[in-house]
């Protein structure tokens, strides 16, 4: 009477194929993650996913740039009154466009900085090495444990006076008024979507 339990090198081969089906499913869900780089912090709520799904959202959303930069659409307000509806209603409408402006302008200022493309190099890599210090073991400064948010914290300090020479601050106020003063201008001057009869429709007393 056959048993059905494998003897001899049969038993063998399956326990050696069992045993390689147990530890397997450890390398496949590192693999899965990402690895060291998958179980890097990120701030809550923040994750690849959700910054893809809002860049498609952004990029469906924009206006066609022929029609934003049409010069003939573009005209002086007649009053003061006229200037904050067209801001407020441009901004509304060309909120998508004026995002990719900013971001467009941000790009500029670090590409053509050297020494900033230079600390934040910096940046990322001290904030790379001590989150592989805390996986080996914890981080500890001053009695209290380096957490997530805190390692952010303590690659920016390393990398302070690396931005401090790139003039981080400068590049920032550049952008913020080039930003300003770009968007600002082509909402003021740019007419509403429908014309000057979408002008005199908002103008209207109530």
């Amino acid at each position: 009477m056959t048993s059905g339990v494998p003897k001899g090198e049969n038993c063998l081969v399956d326990m050696d194929s069992k045993a390689g089906d147990l530890f397997s499913a450890e390398p496949a869900d590192a693999a899965g993650s990402g690895g060291v780089m998958g179980k890097l912090w990120l701030p809550k709520g923040l994750s690849a996913s959700v910054a893809k799904e809002w860049f498609d959202r952004r990029r469906a959303s924009i206006r066609p740039w022929a029609g934003f930069v049409d010069h003939r659409k573009f005209t002086k307000p007649r009053n003061f009154g006229e200037l904050c509806q067209r801001v407020v209603r441009n901004f509304d409408t060309y909120n998508s466009n004026y995002t990719f402006i900013f971001l467009g302008l941000i790009l500029y200022c670090i590409i053509s900085s050297p020494m900033l493309l230079i600390a934040l190099a910096v940046f990322v890599g001290a904030f790379y090495i001590i989150h592989l210090k805390s996986l080996e073991s914890k981080l500890v400064v001053f009695g209290k444990e380096v957490t997530g948010p805190h390692q952010l914290g303590l690659a920016g300090a390393v990398s302070l006076p690396v931005f401090w020479l790139a003039g981080a601050g400068a590049a920032v106020f550049w952008v913020l008024g080039a930003t300003m003063f770009v968007i600002g201008s082509h909402a003021a001057f740019r007419e509403l979507e429908g014309g000057s009869e979408m002008e005199e429709l908002f103008m209207e007393p109530v």
